[in-house]
């Protein structure tokens, strides 16, 4: 339910910024993502165990006490300035006084041979994480790219599986931003 006297607000995206956004706008009284937000800092938790409803940040029922309308895995193709219009791959306009584009960053993968083997993975999403922990079982180790905060998460993860890890940094330091 959308409050008839405030402006028609569009956040596009709905990761840990899109989410963050929404609680301010909420506090003030003033996508894509096939899921409600969660935190991706602390997806290595899904592999000891944690439910997946545990890492989300909020919960549908949160967002339509505070009216807001929430299009879960409905990509937003088109955005018509002019208009106020934001259509999605469903084909559904949507109307908007002021638009927020908080639609999150995308793994780096880098050019390199062999990047498009099975066993392969990026370490973004908890269907990441799902398809990681099965081909996990069968494996003996793992070699993680990356040594910034998430590739440090995904490196601790794959060692709860018991898997031999080896985190390699293109930077002369992990964590170099």
């Amino acid at each position: 339910m959308i409050a008839p006297n405030r402006p028609h607000l569009v956040v596009v995206g709905n990761g840990m910024v899109g989410h963050r956004f929404c609680e301010e706008m909420v506090a003030r009284d003033g996508h894509e993502e096939p899921r409600l937000a969660y935190d991706r800092v602390g997806l290595s938790k899904y592999f000891s165990g944690t439910p997946v409803a545990d890492l989300m940040l909020g919960t549908i029922e949160w967002y339509q006490e505070h009216g807001i309308e929430t299009h879960i895995g409905d990509r937003a193709t088109a955005i018509q300035r002019e208009q106020g219009i934001v259509t999605s791959q469903r084909g559904e306009a949507i109307a908007y006084d002021r638009l927020v584009l908080a639609t999150g960053s995308a793994p780096f993968v880098p050019p390199i041979d062999g990047v498009a083997k099975e066993g392969v993975f990026v370490y973004r999403t908890i269907e990441d994480l799902a398809a990681i922990a099965a081909y996990g079982q069968k494996a003996r180790r793992a070699l993680v790219l990356g040594g910034g905060l998430l590739g440090l998460e995904a490196a601790k993860a794959l060692v709860d599986m018991g898997l031999e890890t080896t985190v390699v940094e293109f930077n002369t330091r992990l964590m170099p931003r």
